[in-house]
């Protein structure tokens, strides 16, 4: 199936291993020129170099707390490209434990810099003919669980976020829509490390899982690059799960 994708000019936030990098090459794939940030130049310039052979990729070091590096980033990318058709807010402070730094990682790294990514991208968007704006929540953001303090309020708010942005930005036809992974098990992940250091919070987020798996970075960037694509036109305010049935609430 041809998604539409083809020189597309994507920006996704975080893309050096996990969700993000697995974002950037399923856009890649389908054609798409794609632009990533992450913190660490060493990572950057790693995944770069391992994503180069798929198509037209460029990795940048950038902190997405910083507001100005982050418009400037954002500016450069569109220049680079010619302008911009897609942006995937994907990094996250990955803040669980109640602490006030933890809330002020999680509004500032969370919330804020999907905010000015947009804000940074709107000129573009604009003037794109297949415009759309993607964040990554969390079914944290969904129901209460584990996770509920700064990092699951933060992600509740990208919804709401982005959901607001969908019916304000209708008439110009830019899409804006969230997905929402249950666990996502990858080397050096989060699960990961939950695995090494508290087998029992493991096991009983395994336990949750009807499909008996945790989910992998594939599978959540599979439906990021379809909400991006032409064939979701008329997708637009959407939380979509990509959890496997972990989440028990009926989404009316």
């Amino acid at each position: 199936m041809d998604l539409g994708l083809q020189d597309s000019a994507v920006l996704v936030t975080g893309g050096t291993r996990g969700i993000g990098r697995a974002i950037v090459a399923g856009f890649l794939a389908e054609g798409a020129r794609v632009a990533f940030c992450g913190r660490t130049p060493e990572m950057v310039a790693r995944a770069e170099e391992s994503l180069a052979p798929a198509g037209q990729v460029h990795g940048s070091p950038l902190d997405v707390g910083d507001a100005a590096a982050l418009q400037q980033w954002v500016g450069e990318c569109a220049e680079r490209f010619g302008g911009i058709d897609c942006v995937v807010a994907n990094v996250s402070a990955l803040a669980i434990p109640d602490t006030e730094e933890n809330w002020e990682a999680s509004w500032q790294v969370d919330v804020m810099h999907t905010v000015r990514l947009v804000r940074a991208a709107m000129p573009w968007l604009e003037r794109s003919d297949n415009p759309s704006i993607i964040g990554i929540s969390s079914v944290s953001g969904r129901e209460s669980d584990f996770a509920s303090g700064p990092y699951g309020t933060a992600k509740t708010a990208l919804v709401g976020y982005l959901h607001g942005l969908a019916f304000s930005l209708a008439d110009k036809g830019i899409r804006a829509n969230t997905v929402s992974p249950g666990n996502t098990y990858f080397p050096d992940g989060v699960w990961s490390s939950i695995e090494q250091g508290d087998p029992g919070l493991f096991d009983t987020a395994m336990s949750l899982n009807p499909t008996g798996r945790m989910g992998t970075p594939e599978e959540i960037a599979a439906p990021v690059v379809f909400l991006a694509s032409r064939m979701a036109s008329r997708i637009s305010g959407t939380n979509l799960l990509a959890d496997g049935a972990l989440t028990r609430g009926i989404q009316l």
